[in-house]
């Protein structure tokens, strides 16, 4: 039986506690394992996390934003690759998945503008001797 793994810092990990059914929704028959992770796996995970907000705290907007156009063209491309893996990895049917997918593009796709967000604005004049910056 298939085995889901967790991926934390760029590696499967299998190690985990418990494990719980994933069930095909159309036949109601099992199609693999997912493993529950125990404290030390999210501990694990969360390391990894903090690792990595280090580096990427320090790149610039400019890289940010193409990094997350690149990651968002790769979900595009593979969108129904990803929604096969989600529907069996989840027990969804496909156009459920499907549909998960498109949400998760439109959170990516948001993300990719939030650098002219952060820029923030200058506004003269806004009432008397009032300038506003954001």
């Amino acid at each position: 039986m298939k085995l889901i793994p967790h991926l934390i810092d760029g590696s499967r990990d299998t190690s985990h506690g418990r494990e719980l059914p994933v069930y095909n929704p159309a036949s109601g028959s099992q199609s693999a394992s997912v493993g529950l992770a125990t404290t030390d796996l999210v501990d694990k995970a969360v390391a990894a996390a903090k690792s990595a907000f280090e580096s990427w705290r320090s790149e610039s907007l400019a890289t940010r934003t193409k990094l997350m156009f690149r990651f968002r063209n790769l979900v595009e491309s593979n969108s129904d690759k990803l929604a096969h893996a989600i529907s069996s990895e989840h027990g969804k049917v496909l156009s459920d998945a499907a549909g998960e997918v498109s949400r998760g593009l439109e959170n990516i796709e948001f993300a990719c503008g939030i650098a002219e967000q952060l820029k923030g604005a200058y506004n003269e004049r806004v009432a008397t001797d009032v300038n506003v910056y954001t």
